[in-house]
């Protein structure tokens, strides 16, 4: 049955009349003029796909795509063209279809684990990508067992035999026959890798109001299974495709699990499709949810047996998916809730009514329900007549009286924009079961904020945290800014949570371990608090302000974990200067008085770490107590650095590693740099940086090198040359096992 809906169409905002405030990434509000819109209350028959039940549904086929995009249209689904309707907008009779009025819309907790060895030629102890969740896998461009390292780069695949290092050597490059050349994401499970990589689809449709067939171009998907027994001869087993672009994968045991986001073409719905090698082999089973939100992408997740024929695959009508959290048992799929505007009908129109009205005098209010029924006059003239008995009213108060009613609207209106603006600013988390290649769709729920990253969110037993920053601007307040931690439950619920956790700050860091929940904010110093998660109600158990910031926080043991940001130092009118790489241990033992047990800074402003933004790039080992982060940074400032004939003029800058000797009694003690520069390569970064280790040799890769030194004394064993060799590249060939 329909369900008839009032909606404000008219554009969404808690500002005065005639002005919208935007907030770029410094913070600084934008203020732009716009025209002020004549605000229409149409009556929009939704079809029976939208009746606000929040249920996921199961789209059946292609022609109900079409009828679900069409009926969400109707909430503004594609707002960013067309914000609000006047009363001058003409409509003719291609836009009305069955009665309904047609809006066109422009389409806008652990650490790296060692595995145990599986070559008996290979060492006895290895490590592995360090990954949030142990036992499960993340990707990564550099992977590696207890004997070789395998590398995609660009478009290339190297197989490198890495141990012995004195003896270690390329065995073999070879270009992949592929349209991307920038592939990033690879896993490796025994004798078998899996490589994803960006392609395009090819199609024909006819553009509207035309009649030539053109070609279509979107973005696909592909996984392809290796098998790499014959180090010197891989096969391709298996090349799926799937239409959207990669957006994130994670391996469990012998099944790979990956996401595709693809956009929405309006004009050209369709759901998307697996093939492989090109043929069609499934569409996977579609859903959407039963909500005004703006459905934008498709959201596929899809899994794979890499040793086997099993695949399956789910996909979702949704916003663009952003951070994810995988367990062992299930997948978490989060985005930034859009919904469409009118739909709080939060506009200029309703604060006037709800909140300022209220506070009038009774006989104001009395006079202006008057003039809102009169239906022989416009909309314009009515608010020249409520405003004329505002004005005349104002000028009979006293000025005591006056003030204080502009006092308490003030503070009506400061409440009602802030419950509006976080209402509208929530992360939608979506969460997916997963076991052994099966998927089932579990909950859907909703927390205030946005997340900074995977780190953010955590599953331990049947309740899954996170932390967010709630971040908005308003008329009276500006920038708004806080922190909180909310306990959902196994249906994602919200059962419990701490918020305005460091007002004006924004989380830079977070850590979820056990019952515990280590967070870094930043505004001008850096607090690290910890905060206790063994209940439903979280609570601060202690605080530590330092100058500085960290982006990423790393587990050492249940009393001490490992930061890694910048310096930064105060220089008046609340400005901050940030300087050189920051690496600090922070003592947790006393949980109400956390500490900092040791530090150091490496180099200045101009000094860059990987580390900060990759946690990938971040290698620590407790048992040899050996941490190893990159540095890429000007000469001058670094120590123990100094220049050579490897710098070539003008360019004075070193890339490579800074290797540390690091236990909780001693902190950190410099074991000595490994050199990545080299005298033709002053151009490379260290955008690629990773380091691992075989038995007793310590291996660092960057884009240029792979080293080799001994872990005792950092004494170089062997070097092999990733780029610019000099050798001929084969081609791989591909032969598709049946």
């Amino acid at each position: 049955m329909n369900s008839k809906i009032i909606i404000a169409v008219a554009i969404s905002v808690i500002v005065t009349a005639g002005i919208m405030y935007s907030i770029d990434y410094d913070q600084q509000p934008q203020v732009r003029q716009i025209p002020t819109p004549e605000i229409i209350y149409v009556d929009k028959s939704i079809s029976e796909y939208f009746e606000g039940t929040h249920d996921i549904k199961k789209i059946s086929s292609q022609e109900e795509l079409k009828s679900i995009l069409e009926a969400s249209t109707l909430f503004g689904g594609n707002f960013y063209d067309n914000r609000f309707l006047t009363r001058n907008m003409a409509f003719d009779d291609r836009f009305f279809s069955g009665g309904e009025v047609m809006l066109e819309m422009a389409v806008s907790d652990g650490a790296a684990v060692p595995s145990a060895a599986k070559t008996t030629s290979g060492g006895s102890d290895y490590s592995t990508t360090n990954v949030q969740v142990a036992n499960v896998d993340e990707p990564d461009y550099l992977k590696n067992d207890s004997k070789y390292v395998y590398i995609v780069s660009k478009n290339t695949l190297s197989i490198i035999d890495a141990y012995p290092a004195e003896s270690a050597k390329l065995i073999l490059k070879i270009a992949l026959d592929i349209e991307s050349q920038y592939i990033q994401n690879m896993f490796l499970n025994d004798d078998r890798l899996v490589i994803f990589y960006n392609g395009q689809s090819d199609d024909e449709i006819i553009p509207q109001f035309d009649f030539v067939p053109r070609r279509s171009y979107s973005s696909v998907t592909h996984a392809l299974i290796i098998d790499v027994s014959d180090k010197e001869n891989p096969i391709i087993l298996k090349d799926y495709s799937i239409d959207g672009n990669f957006r994130d994968a994670r391996m469990i045991g012998d099944y790979a699990y990956f996401v595709t986001n693809s956009n929405i073409d309006y004009q050209y719905p369709k759901l998307p499709v697996i093939m492989e090698s090109s043929v069609r082999i499934m569409t996977p089973d579609a859903f959407y949810f039963d909500n005004v939100e703006q459905f934008s992408n498709f959201n596929t997740l899809t899994a794979i047996d890499i040793f086997g024929d099993t695949i399956n695959s789910e996909t979702f009508l949704m916003g663009y998916s952003g951070s994810f959290y995988v367990s062992e048992d299930n997948f978490y799929l989060t985005y930034q809730q859009n919904m469409p505007f009118g739909f709080y009908e939060n506009s200029s129109r309703d604060r006037f009514f709800d909140v300022i009205v209220p506070l009038l005098p009774n006989n104001i209010q009395d006079e202006m329900v008057l003039i809102e029924l009169d239906l022989w006059i416009s909309t314009s003239a009515k608010w020249n007549a409520i405003s004329e008995l505002m004005q005349k009213s104002y000028n009979q108060m006293d000025k005591n009286d006056k003030e204080e009613l502009f006092e308490k609207i003030r503070e009506a209106l400061i409440e009602y924009d802030a419950k509006i603006q976080e209402e509208t600013r929530k992360t939608i988390i979506h969460k997916i079961s997963i076991d052994e290649g099966e998927i089932e769709y579990v909950a859907k729920g909703s927390v205030p904020g946005r997340l900074l990253n995977q780190f953010s969110m955590d599953q331990s037993g049947d309740r899954f945290r996170v932390a967010t920053t709630t971040e908005y601007y308003t008329q009276y307040q500006g920038t708004v800014r806080a922190n909180a931690v909310y306990i959902l439950d196994e249906q994602l619920n919200i059962v419990g949570g701490l918020d305005q956790i460091a007002p004006d700050e924004s989380i830079f860091s977070a850590r979820f371990m056990d019952d515990r929940l280590y967070l870094v904010t930043f505004q001008q110093i850096d607090p690290f608090f910890v905060i206790d998660l063994s209940t439903d109600t979280p609570k601060i158990l202690g605080e530590l302000k330092i100058p500085g910031f960290s982006n990423y926080l790393h587990p050492y043991d249940e009393e001490y974990i490992i930061g890694i940001g910048r310096d930064t130092k105060e220089i008046g009118n609340g400005r901050v200067q940030q300087l050189g790489i920051k690496i600090v241990l922070f003592n947790v033992a006393d949980v109400n008085n956390p500490k900092v047990a040791d530090d150091v800074i490496i180099g200045d402003s101009s000094t860059h770490s990987e580390a900060l933004n990759n946690h990938k790039a971040f290698f620590f080992d407790k048992t040899r107590g050996v941490l190893s982060i990159p540095i890429s940074g000007d000469v001058e400032s670094l120590n123990g650095i100094s220049s050579s004939k490897m710098f070539a003029p003008d360019y004075n800058r070193w890339n490579g590693f800074y290797v540390f000797d690091l236990d909780s009694s001693n902190g950190f003690d410099l074991k000595g740099t490994i050199t990545h520069s080299a005298d033709d390569s002053y151009y490379y970064g260290m955008g690629s940086a990773r380091t691992f280790y075989i038995d007793d040799v310590l291996y660092t890769a960057s884009e240029e090198y792979l080293k080799m030194n001994f872990f005792n004394n950092l004494e170089e064993i062997n070097s092999i040359k990733l780029e610019n060799t000099g050798k001929f590249i084969e081609y791989i060939e591909e032969d598709i096992l049946r």
